[in-house]
């Protein structure tokens, strides 16, 4: 076998990580190097781009360890069967790489995953490694995600927390079902468990923190996972079930969603074609209907189709839950409160911040609405102002008509 340079490890190894969509860096306590102490820092902009709540372009050094590995998840392109050209980085190398992309501004932090090599606590322990060398031999202050792997020894899962900002462990699939189908090799109950065990060591450091002013960090910046979306048959209801059942179990800090892309060499029982990307986009909407709008996963699934239990693709699930509850309509916009103009469709929170802001000083006209929002159109059905009020309400389908964006047109309720 003819070795390979660095540079050619990390063209296979960067593309082999390109599949894990759960690498944002926000939520990290402040580090930095000022005063001549350390190497890098958490904040300010920085070769794989994230962004954070607050809008920040986020750059990562964002690679696999290895993309070999002793699993056979059929719908993985680094598993055993693939037939891919493999590569594996040394700890030293991973190190270099990172202080070298830092050191000329190309990056603010390391995401590190890996394939199952020899055992899961083998690869945990070089990944640990890893972190440890940046942390204590370079004093390294930039931001560190380490994928995790739930069947490791929970010792390393709790080293690797002392040195990373931010861990994960992906659930991969919806349904335990899906899971069992396509990674029999993996366990839901284990995933679970881990995830769990995170959950506790971060409470548990957490108020250690609380008590003693030098009790050391434990991922800061908590844990995240991700599921693939249509590679199995998990309807859009049982995802986002799922979804809300890890943020209040776990306390998780985002959950993910990757669209299915087919893989090279595909195994027989996976799809042919990828799922629609605004599929992803509508659950990712649906995500922040629940973690910012204050609606339940029963309300959010309630906005599916009732025979697929998908959401629908040409208008996003925030109408589309408002066109089934019209009962609840029109909304006073100098009257209602703020968690039911948080429903009104084209109203986001910074809107009804202004909207709240405004109406203490004087009565709210439609124009003034206009001007706090960025968007007249999909609003007046549905509230009230004081020289406003729609005449007739259309019916479901005729308004729903009208409201279909333009074709190009994607937002978080904006």
């Amino acid at each position: 076998m003819v070795a390979l340079s660095t540079r050619q490890k990390l063209e296979i190894l960067a593309d082999a990580a390109k599949y894990d969509a759960s690498c944002a860096s926000s939520g990290t306590s402040k580090r930095d190097s000022r005063g001549g102490k350390g190497i890098g820092s958490t904040e300010g902009m920085g070769i794989c781009h994230a962004y954070a709540p607050d809008g920040r372009c986020i750059s990562l050094l964002k690679i696999l360890l290895t993309n070999s590995c002793i699993f056979d998840c059929h719908y993985c392109i680094n598993r055993r069967s693939s037939d891919v050209r493999r590569a594996r980085f040394t700890v030293q190398e991973v190190v270099d790489l990172t202080l070298s992309f830092y050191r000329r501004n190309y990056i603010e932090g390391l995401f590190l995953s890996s394939g199952i090599i020899a055992s899961s606590d083998y690869t945990m322990e070089q990944m640990v490694a890893v972190a440890r060398c940046l942390r204590e031999e370079h004093d390294f202050r930039g931001y560190i995600h380490l994928k995790t792997i739930p069947d490791a020894d929970p010792e390393l899962s709790h080293q690797a927390g002392l040195f990373a900002d931010r861990l994960s462990i992906n659930v991969e699939l919806p349904t335990e079902a899906g899971l069992e189908r396509l990674a029999p090799e993996k366990d839901g109950g284990r995933i679970e468990g881990a995830m769990a065990g995170m959950r506790s060591a971060m409470e548990d450091m957490g108020e250690a923190r609380r008590k003693y002013r030098h009790a050391p960090r434990f991922a800061p910046a908590g844990q995240s996972t991700q599921m693939i979306v249509g590679a199995d048959d998990a309807s859009d209801s049982a995802i986002i079930t799922r979804a809300s059942s890890l943020y209040d179990r776990h306390r998780l800090r985002r959950v993910y969603y990757s669209a299915f892309s087919p893989i090279p060499s595909p195994s027989a029982v996976l799809p042919l074609k990828r799922p629609p990307l605004l599929r992803e986009h509508r659950l990712y909407q649906s995500d922040w209907m629940m973690r910012f709008y204050g609606y339940g996963a029963d309300e959010v699934a309630s906005a599916t189709d009732p025979v697929t239990g998908c959401l629908p693709l040409d208008i996003d699930p925030k109408l589309a839950w408002a066109l089934r509850h019209r009962g609840i309509f029109p909304v006073d916009v100098n009257r209602a409160p703020r968690e039911m103009l948080l429903r009104v469709p084209g109203l986001g929170v910074k809107a009804v911040n202004r909207i709240l802001a405004s109406r203490r000083h004087r009565r709210l006209r439609l124009d003034d609405v206009a001007r706090l929002t960025t968007s007249i159109k999909k609003l007046r059905p549905f509230l009230i102002a004081s020289d406003w009020r729609p005449v007739q309400l259309a019916d479901q389908a005729d308004l729903r008509r009208q409201m279909i964006p333009a074709p190009a047109q994607l937002d978080l309720f904006s």
